[in-house]
C-alpha cells in the first residue's frame, strides 16, 4: 500500500484555477495535492537579441520556490546571489515543455514569461508547474486575441502536461508525494502533449538499474495520467 492510501494509478487531487493574478496577463494556481505552484505569465513586445526581425516569437520560463515552500526554510536564491543548478534545469525544462507546442512564428516578435513560484511542495513541483504552466500560457494568449494581437488556436499546437512516476515497494505508482519520491528505487517525470507526444522523459535509478519492462510500466502510467490532467485543463479553459 502506499503512503498516501492511493491506488497505483491514482492521481492526487487535482486542482487548476484561473485569474488568480490581478496584473498578469494569464495565471494559474495549480495544485497536485500539497504541491501547490502559482503560475503567472506575462507579455512583452520584444524577443531576444538573436530573435530579432525573425518574425518569430519567443516563450520561456522561471521557476522558484518560495523561503517556506518546504518544512525548513530555504534561504532564497537572491541573497546567495545567483540560482542553484536544480532551479535553472527546471525553468528550462518549462521552457522546453511549452516552446513544444507553441507556434513562435504565429506569436510574433514577442515574448511571453511564465513565473512559477512554488508555494507549497510534497513532491512533483516541477510537473505541476509545466501543468499550471500551460493554463497561464493559454490564458495569456487568449488575452491577447481579445486585442487583435493573435489567434490563440494559432499559436498553440496542442495541449502539454507533466506528471511523476516511480518504482515503490517494488511497484510502479503514478504521482509521487514527497514521502514516495524520498524513498522510490527508481523516479522518473514525463511530459507529453494532448495527442500523447513526448516531449521530454527524465529517469533515474536510485538504486538498482530499473528494466525495460519497468520503464514501459512507468510510460503507461504517465499517458494515463497525462490524458486525465489534459482533460482538467481543458474543462477549465472551456475548451
Amino acid at each position: 500500500m502506499r503512503p498516501s492510501k492511493r491506488q497505483n494509478d491514482e492521481l492526487r487531487l487535482v486542482s487548476l484555477e484561473r485569474g488568480v493574478s490581478r496584473h498578469a496577463e494569464g495565471s494559474c494556481l495549480v495544485k497536485f495535492g500539497d504541491t501547490h505552484v502559482l503560475c503567472a505569465a506575462s507579455l512583452e513586445e520584444r524577443v531576444p537579441g538573436w530573435l530579432k526581425n525573425t518574425g518569430k516569437g519567443w516563450v520561456t520560463a522561471e521557476y522558484g520556490m518560495l523561503p517556506r515552500a518546504t518544512g525548513e526554510r530555504m534561504r532564497r536564491e537572491a541573497a546567495a546571489g545567483k540560482q542553484s543548478g536544480r532551479t535553472q534545469e527546471i525553468q528550462r525544462l518549462i521552457g522546453r515543455s511549452l516552446r513544444a507546442v507553441v507556434d513562435l512564428q504565429a506569436l510574433g516578435e514577442r515574448q511571453i514569461t511564465v513565473d512559477c513560484d512554488v508555494i507549497q511542495a510534497d513532491g512533483g513541483t516541477r510537473t505541476a508547474a509545466i501543468t499550471g504552466a500551460f493554463v497561464a500560457l493559454s490564458d495569456c494568449l487568449a488575452w491577447m486575441e481579445t486585442r487583435g494581437m493573435v489567434k490563440r488556436d494559432a499559436v498553440l499546437k496542442d495541449h502539454v502536461a507533466a506528471i511523476s512516476c516511480g518504482i515503490h515497494g517494488g511497484q510502479p505508482v503514478l504521482d509521487l508525494d514527497y514521502l514516495e519520491d524520498s524513498a522510490a528505487e527508481t523516479d522518473a517525470n514525463f511530459v507529453m502533449t494532448g495527442r500523447g507526444g513526448i516531449v521530454e522523459i527524465q529517469g533515474t535509478a536510485e538504486g538498482e538499474p530499473f528494466s525495460r519492462a519497468e520503464l514501459d510500466a512507468l510510460l503507461g502510467l504517465a499517458e494515463a495520467g497525462i490524458r486525465q490532467l489534459v482533460d482538467k485543463q481543458k474543462a477549465v479553459l472551456g475548451a
